[in-house]
């Protein structure tokens, strides 16, 4: 069984994107991801296709290079000075450690279980925030001036690709599928920012 994590696949014009919407990608990441999708469940006979968001938490035990949202945040509004923060794009951030629970339910299922499995799931978390309102979660918590956050639309930065406005997806089917009870977001914010203060 292959347990494969995918996003960008939505067009973002609508939200709480269901499964068995239309993969509309606006860009070549997301077109790849619709194509992995689409060999995967032509030419596996086992399988779970996850449909991921943002995926953010604690650093790894051996630390990567790349950027992590939550930290990133947490750094620039701590310096003070004020950051340009998207008000109409939307995500469904998933916990990292949600993330794991997942593939390691499923996992089970087909190693311990020995159950065989095709499915296609949305992988997100239960809250449809934009980049603004995680920013200003990040601040609650710490405490920092939420004026640092300045609030632009998207469409005001080139970033060379056009990405989709808001992808947020339903969860429902994954949560009824594992009896599964995901993180919110402001608790796993919460838990990302004392694993720092603990780091």
């Amino acid at each position: 069984m292959g347990v494969a994590a995918m996003n960008g696949v939505y067009e973002g014009l609508k939200s709480f994107y269901i499964e068995e919407d239309e993969t509309l990608a606006v860009n070549a990441y997301g077109k790849s991801k619709v194509a992995a999708e689409q060999f995967i469940s032509a030419n596996c006979a086992n399988f779970a296709i996850l449909r991921s968001s943002i995926i953010y938490g604690p650093q790894t035990i051996l630390p990567i290079t790349k950027s992590l949202p939550i930290q990133w945040i947490d750094k620039v509004l701590s310096e003070g000075e004020t950051v340009d923060f998207f008000h109409d794009e939307f995500r469904c951030p998933v916990y990292v450690k949600d993330v794991v629970t997942i593939i390691l339910a499923l996992s089970k299922s087909w190693i311990l279980d020995g159950k065989q499995m095709q499915l296609l799931l949305n992988m997100g978390g239960p809250d449809r925030v934009s980049r603004v309102q995680m920013a200003e979660t990040v601040a609650s918590i710490r405490g920092y001036n939420t004026s640092l956050i300045k609030h632009v639309s998207a469409s005001s930065v080139n970033r060379g690709v056009q990405s989709p406005a808001d992808i947020s997806m339903n969860i429902n089917r994954l949560v009824q599928t594992l009896d599964f009870t995901p993180t919110s977001f402001e608790d796993g914010v919460r838990r990302t920012l004392q694993s720092i203060n603990s780091s």
